[in-house]
């Protein structure tokens, strides 16, 4: 599985407006929910925050991977964002998150669910890697370099 396969440069949001933990996961779910008109940014959030409550998403470095789960769901969903100028996450280091990525997955998907996890934590393991996207002009750009992550793996 390539991040590219379920990600669109639709769902890329190169200037995130939020500046809260929340605010970020909404303006997430609201870019992925766009195109998915069978899929409600207000149930999406539910779930986040569930996932939320266990313990913060913001792993550190500079980045934070929301993620769950909903029944009746097909496919894995994967939204992107950045915020240059960084919120408060909660993260593991204290530090700022600048990088988002949301997955979304079908409830009954734990292998699918963690191999996207897996593939975006290898991605953004890179210094160079999350360089780049912070750099990047916008969501082409930004697709390009996850795209040319991809063919790397």
């Amino acid at each position: 599985m390539k991040l590219t396969d379920i990600l669109l440069e639709e769902h890329i949001i190169p200037d995130l407006q939020a500046r809260g933990k929340q605010a970020v996961m909404m303006e997430l779910c609201q870019a992925l929910t766009r195109q998915r008109p069978d899929l409600s940014p207000e149930r999406l959030m539910e779930v986040l925050q569930e996932r939320e409550r266990l313990g913060s998403t913001g792993i550190g470095d500079g980045i934070a991977i929301p993620h769950g789960k909903l029944p009746n769901l097909d496919d894995l969903q994967l939204a992107f964002g950045r915020s240059l100028a960084g919120v408060d996450f909660d993260s593991l280091d204290g530090k700022p998150a600048h990088l988002f990525f949301l997955v979304v997955a079908p409830e009954n998907s734990a292998g699918v669910h963690l191999k996207a996890l897996a593939r975006i934590s290898r991605l953004l393991k890179s210094h160079v890697v999350r360089r780049d996207l912070l750099q990047a002009k916008d969501a082409r750009e930004i697709f390009g370099i996850i795209q040319a992550q991809d063919e790397e793996f």
